[in-house]
């Protein structure tokens, strides 16, 4: 008896509630840092690894996750990938001092590395898109599946607090099984089959290259706070290291048969255009994150469970953001990036403007702008990220789009703590000068986003990557499905 297919809004909450916990988990585990530190007599610069333990892991995994949706298929990626965090966030409860509880946190990092570029595969390219709807029905999924990625900046300080506040710090661990076990099994009964291809080989030269290089460099980034410049060779010999991989992998997928991520993808106009806007708009969007609750703890002396209320505006931006992306089909991809690009821009303005006495109220309607804009771009670049892709192409795309946001968060975030720490320094009697300058500094990351968003397709085509209509689309440009299959179309050329 065949099985019936689920609908693509029961897919996409199945996927939704997958993600809460990886994504709430690291900025609940960031709250608890100085708790951390004190409960196991740790010091600052041990500790820190239990989050750039979880990051490096992450960068690691990554990209692998390409190869192993085509090797074993999406869905049993997905459950493999739940399961890990599963049993990570229990060894990480159950750890007795930093170094077991820096090990079981490199555990959950791989399985999250693992679940956020899948559920890209599974929604893009598993069947989400099919029925009425089309292009359409992926960009109202799209919406959907990123609220937790948006949300979890906004809502895991409050949780992690509170938490904190009123329990043992194990409990931000330990509220993870019961979500990842009700996820595995609606996955198991909801999420579309796929068999993967037996014979796709995993491409290893490409995984010992491309893995430590994303992880020297996200490493490298995130030590420019602490080691106060670039020219500490912390930060410099790892982003160095990760440069020269990164180009020998370049080098190597250019040539191979099967390679790791598959840099032919580039030829997409729209790809390339949408990968670069993941990386600066990551950089100048997700680099701001790590300002806010610094704000208003620092500056105006709000506890970090005050802070994460203060900051839920951004919230509520970020639910108003699925109204303006449903303009979409009307606008264009590249009048609704410019659009939210200003938008976060003209969210954030009055931080940079800011004091420790100005008008919460002020603030709170600026989150509500800024949470707008940085939700709708989100959304929309990824989904634009598919365009013109053939259905095997997706799982390629996935991985690199989700490298390219890694970077250019870990990128944004490296930069505005270095000009934070060094504003400090500097304007020690009025560290609200310093506050300032990094938010302003946040908004100059933003304008390159401008100028990349004009090579963003204007209006939306009629063909999107996985949908159940009977052509495909390679290059941007329409082919029959048969030839597709049989090999006889690849990247754009017969």
């Amino acid at each position: 008896m065949k099985r019936r297919e689920s609908s693509p809004v029961v897919v996409a909450l199945v996927i939704v509630l997958g993600l809460v916990a990886p994504l709430l988990d690291t900025t609940i585990v960031n709250v608890a840092i100085p708790t951390l530190r004190q409960d196991l007599g740790a010091t600052v610069s041990t500790i820190q690894w239990v989050s750039t333990g979880y990051l490096l892991a992450m960068a690691v995994a990554i990209p692998v996750t390409g190869w192993a949706s085509q090797r074993f298929g999406a869905r049993q990626v997905w459950l493999a990938a739940l399961w890990l965090f599963l049993i990570g966030s229990v060894l990480s409860g159950l750890a007795w001092n930093t170094g077991s509880l820096i090990g079981f946190r490199a555990l959950q990092g791989v399985a999250a590395g693992l679940l956020i570029p899948v559920m890209q595969t599974l929604l893009i390219g598993g069947g989400t898109a099919a029925g009425p709807g089309g292009g359409a029905s992926i960009r109202n999924m799209m919406a959907l599946v990123s609220l937790p990625a948006l949300l979890g900046p906004v809502f895991g300080p409050v949780i992690g607090g509170l938490i904190v506040n009123h329990m043992s710090w194990r409990w931000i661990f330990y509220v993870n099984p019961p979500i990842c076990l009700a996820a595995i099994v609606l996955a198991m009964v909801f999420l579309p089959r796929d068999a993967g291809r037996r014979t796709h080989r995993l491409d290893l030269i490409g995984l010992l290259l491309l893995s430590p290089a994303v992880a020297g460099i996200v490493y490298g980034l995130s030590e420019l706070g602490n080691r106060g410049g670039v020219a500490h060779p912390a930060v410099l010999m790892p982003v160095i290291g990760g440069a020269v991989l990164l180009g020998a992998f370049l080098w190597h997928a250019l040539r191979a048969e099967e390679p790791l991520v598959d840099l032919r993808l580039f030829k997409v106009r729209t790809f390339s255009a949408t990968s670069a806007l993941l990386f600066l708009t990551g950089m100048a969007s997700f680099g701001a994150l790590l300002l806010l609750p610094l704000y208003y703890q620092q500056l105006r002396g709000d506890s970090v469970v005050t802070a994460g209320l203060l900051m839920m505006p951004q919230g509520v931006g970020i639910a108003l953001s699925r109204v303006v992306a449903g303009f979409a089909e009307r606008w264009g991809a590249r009048a609704l990036v410019l659009t939210s690009v200003l938008l976060s821009i003209a969210g954030t303005l009055p931080f940079a403007l800011a004091g420790p006495d100005t008008s919460p109220v002020l603030l709170a309607g600026a989150l509500v702008v800024r949470g707008t804009g940085l939700g709708t771009v989100m959304m929309a670049v990824l989904f634009g990220a598919y365009e013109g892709l053939t259905k095997p192409q997706i799982p390629h795309a996935s991985t690199t789009t989700r490298i390219m946001q890694q970077l250019g968060g870990s990128f944004g975030t490296a930069i505005l703590a270095v000009l934070l720490q060094r504003g400090l320094a500097a304007h020690a009697a009025d560290p609200a000068i310093a506050f300032d300058h990094a938010f302003a500094w946040s908004i100059a990351l933003s304008l390159p986003a401008l100028i990349a968003a004009f090579f963003v397709p204007g209006r939306p085509t009629s063909g999107v990557a996985g949908t159940a209509s009977d052509r495909e689309r390679v290059g941007g440009r329409p082919v029959d499905r048969a030839a597709v299959e049989a090999g006889q179309v690849t990247n754009g050329h017969r």
